[in-house]
């Protein structure tokens, strides 16, 4: 896996995934996305053209759209694209979900600073930058006991606790536990913790690890797990994303 600096994308369009703790940004041509339903918001901004995501049977055609968690929608789009991954329990989420002026449903339309968006990052210092403007990192208070599980299962995605267990160390009953925890965080806690397991399979991947060793390093039953659960999350396959010459930085 080649984790150098990519060129910049305008000229080449050399696909890259910057991953940094709970964020993950796509920079790259479209790659026909079938439809998906996620588990982390994610911003969506055209490059070169409007983009086009469909849910419910209605088509929103934007230069930029924020999707929830757990909507099942189809996104398209022509030329360069940049996706931005945002884990719900972010702080960053919170300040995102304020750029957006106009909701139709549950997909925010038109970022405040888009078009300051549509310069694809091209270097880790860029992407910091684009993730800046996207989603300006100011704190975000959740409940303390809902946080500090997020981020056990963020430190330690592969540690397999069930929910009364988590539970019962927050001081909740099950049910109170699994309601507060969507509550604070935007998603399940198994959606959750599929999320930061495909974190930690990409950071292997980054570091040179094959599917198989990357799937098992990080939790999942078996290398098909890991696809099955990418191909969900993200609407492709990981072995034709990395087919692409896809480059992972992890700065």
């Amino acid at each position: 896996m080649v984790s150098d600096a990519a060129a910049a994308l305008p000229q080449t369009c050399c696909p890259t995934v910057w991953l940094w703790p709970g964020h993950a940004l796509y920079a790259g041509p479209g790659l026909g996305l079938q439809p998906h339903s996620g588990s982390v918001w994610c911003l969506a901004v055209g490059v070169d053209a409007p983009l086009t995501v469909t849910a419910a049977g209605i088509a929103i055609v934007a230069r930029s759209v924020l999707i929830p968690p757990r909507l099942t929608h189809h996104l398209s789009m022509d030329g360069v694209v940049v996706s931005c991954y945002l884990d719900p329990g972010s702080p960053r989420t919170a300040s995102c979900r304020r750029q957006f002026a106009e909701f139709r449903g549950p997909v925010g339309v038109d970022h405040l600073d888009q078009q300051a968006l549509t310069v694809a990052p091209h270097d880790d210092a860029s992407a910091l930058r684009w993730l800046d403007v996207a989603a300006p990192e100011i704190p975000h208070q959740i409940d303390p006991r809902i946080a500090l599980v997020a981020k056990q299962i963020r430190d330690d995605p592969t540690r397999a606790r069930s929910a009364r267990e988590l539970a019962a160390a927050a001081g909740l009953s099950d049910s109170r536990f699994l309601h507060l925890f969507r509550r604070e965080v935007g998603t399940s806690l198994r959606r959750y913790r599929m999320w930061s397991r495909l974190v930690l399979a990409g950071r292997g991947l980054a570091a040179g690890q094959n599917l198989t060793t990357s799937a098992v390093d990080s939790g999942f039953a078996s290398p098909s797990h890991l696809a099955d659960s990418f191909k969900t999350t993200f609407g492709l396959s990981a072995t034709r994303l990395l087919q692409t010459g896809l480059r992972i930085r992890t700065p």
